[in-house]
């Protein structure tokens, strides 16, 4: 399949209008990267859907339409997530992170969070502070990969044992993901039809202003999916507020990720952090939430809450394994998902020698980004033509599914990886100098820029500007 056709897929699935296609122009065939899978593509057409749908609820509001311009080269880099401060480019993975031999198979093991990494040592009967990888190794020999990962779930921690695709296949869960769509887009909380929720008032859009502006998007997501969609928002002219914890970690990449952004903390354990939450959703348009399943909704703020205090919002949801079957409450990240559904071992036969290897960036994370903020945008045109509240609800599980729809690319492992330097832009930031990829989608009007520095989690307080 063709990048317009996927594009236009994903456009009529959204319910758009299928005049504005005519304005997306996308140049470069995969391979652009080592790859088996068609990462180009999927990076483009996410990418393209994400900044065409902005575009036309910018024309839905009075602005003329604009044309969309992405290079697949570009938009793969932009998925890279690669990013320098004061010169430095972060490892992005801690030590004890990465794939293990099992006594049977492999398992790949996520630590990038201290409780994670931890959690794992002690079940494999290691003292954290004072284990080596080495040591992790050695004790995993014994473990059978699939006894291991079950037992890393049943302590809410992230391990996913390699599968092939028929494994996974075989699987209940990917019996699950399979029935579903890629992302869905539905109306919610509308009570009887006289009382149905009309249209949100969004203020007129000024000479010159980006599509989105004068949207206001609260960003409760973390790592890395969400952050993503909503620097997206972000380009295309949204006022994007990041809600931090103060108590909970963060990974390297939010200094990229809170391009264009507020970032504000709020405690929602506390009663002042929810009541900081509460005013702020009053002015709010879109909500964003990635934490795990039903963990908002237990503090008030689940999708339902939400339309019943602020009539007309869009709802995003993301999770790692879908809403159905027997991993939807299971934590999960990119990475792991490559391993459990069956990519990293596609990608080792593919080169021959048979070695699980990952995919050249986290496409998954990347693509359901742009996928939250297509479905952001898309669903605030519907609301703004039909009323109502809307939830959007999209995981990692169900982009890696239509990944794999796509088809693979013959020869594509033996493609060399792109130059970064062109694609790259400097700024200053609240983490130092940062030098990160520019937004690839280019708008031929008002262009896409990120306004906004990046900033610290709690730079700025808990208000819209």
């Amino acid at each position: 399949m063709n990048v317009p056709d996927i594009l236009g897929k994903l456009w009529a699935d959204a319910g758009l209008p299928a005049e504005a296609l005519g304005c997306a122009h996308l140049a470069g065939t995969d391979p652009v990267f080592p790859s088996s899978f068609a990462v180009g593509a999927a990076a483009q057409s996410t990418i393209a859907a994400a900044a065409l749908a902005a575009c036309e609820l910018g024309h839905l509001r009075g602005a003329p339409r604009q044309e969309v311009v992405v290079d697949m080269t570009h938009a793969a880099v932009e998925c890279t997530g690669w990013f320098s401060v004061d010169d430095v480019s972060p490892d992005p993975w801690d030590a004890f992170s990465g794939l293990y031999r099992c006594a049977d198979g492999y398992v790949r093991v996520h630590a990038n969070f201290a409780h994670h990494r931890d959690g794992a040592l002690a079940l494999l009967g290691l003292d954290p502070s004072t284990a080596q990888r080495a040591d992790a190794e050695q004790a995993l020999r014994d473990w059978r990969a699939l006894d291991f990962e079950q037992a890393a779930a049943k302590r809410g921690l992230v391990v996913a044992a390699l599968r092939s695709f028929d494994e996974w296949d075989a699987t209940p869960q990917a019996q699950a993901v399979a029935g579903q769509p890629l992302f869905t887009i539905e109306r919610i909380g509308d009570g009887a039809a006289s009382d149905a929720t009309p249209p949100m008032a969004l203020p007129p859009l000024r000479e010159g202003q980006r599509p989105l502006g004068g949207v206001r998007v609260l960003d409760l997501t973390r790592v890395l999916a969400g952050p993503v969609g909503g620097k997206a928002l972000a380009a295309y002219g949204a006022q994007v507020m990041l809600v931090n914890s103060p108590t909970l970690p963060n990974i390297s990449a939010i200094a990229d990720t809170s391009r264009g952004k507020l970032s504000v903390h709020a405690d929602l354990r506390t009663d002042a952090g929810r009541a900081a939450l509460e005013r702020v959703i009053g002015g709010a348009h879109v909500f964003v939430q990635g934490y795990r399943s039903g963990g908002l909704a237990a503090l008030g703020f689940g999708a339902a809450d939400l339309a019943d205090r602020r009539p007309g919002i869009v709802c995003v949801s993301l999770s790692a394994y879908g809403t159905q079957g027997p991993w939807a409450g299971r934590r999960g990240f990119d990475s792991l998902l490559q391993t459990a559904m069956g990519f990293n071992h596609a990608e080792g036969e593919a080169a021959g020698d048979g070695m699980p290897r990952p995919m050249p960036m986290q496409i998954l994370d990347e693509a359901t980004g742009y996928l939250i903020a297509f479905g952001a945008a898309a669903a605030l045109w519907r609301q703004q033509r039909e009323g109502g509240s809307w939830h959007v609800q999209v995981s990692l599980a169900q982009t890696a599914q239509w990944l794999r729809s796509l088809g693979r690319v013959a020869g594509g492992l033996s493609a060399p990886r792109p130059e970064l330097a062109p694609f790259l832009e400097t700024s200053e930031s609240g983490f130092g100098l940062l030098r990160a990829v520019r937004h690839s989608a280019q708008l031929s009007r008002t262009p896409a820029v990120w306004r906004m520095p990046s900033m610290p989690p709690g730079s700025h307080p808990v208000r819209w500007i």
